[in-house]
């Protein structure tokens, strides 16, 4: 085989790979974390404000998993059904899987979740209020 031949075999290998290269980043899906960030952003103080809020109650909300599905418990001082809010489960390498439900406590401060997930790990944010009192607290959870 003479050079010739070399030189143009590398350069058709070259053309295959960079063809492949092209094929796979045009079918990558990219992911934002949140479609508007920007509006996030400027509501983040909002955030904090929310956390600090959250922090000073007796215990923090609590999720349990049992065999219908995924219990949330509040801390004492929200057993009220007037509490209002929001839980988003998050998954960050699957939007598809992304949860936003309305908080809906019951008079003993639990809600349940009855098979609404897929199993995955999640960020779980909440945000709620009582007496005009606005909470927030994130928290990493699995299901299994």
């Amino acid at each position: 085989m003479n050079w010739g031949y070399k030189l143009t075999l590398a350069f058709v290998g070259f053309a295959a790979m960079m063809g492949y290269m092209v094929f796979r980043c045009y079918n990558t899906n990219f992911e934002l974390v949140e479609k508007e960030y920007y509006k996030s952003e400027l509501r983040y103080q909002e955030v904090i404000d929310g956390q600090g809020h959250a922090n000073s109650l007796s215990a923090a909300p609590s999720f349990t998993q049992n065999a219908q599905g995924l219990v949330l418990q509040m801390p004492a001082e929200m057993h009220d059904p007037a509490v209002s809010g929001n839980v988003l489960f998050y998954c960050a390498y699957d939007s598809k899987k992304d949860r936003r439900q309305h908080l809906s406590l019951d008079k003993n401060g639990s809600q349940s979740f009855d098979h609404l997930l897929t199993p995955g790990h999640y960020r779980v944010k909440m945000d709620w209020s009582k007496d005009g009192k606005k909470y927030y607290t994130e928290k990493d959870l699995t299901i299994l």
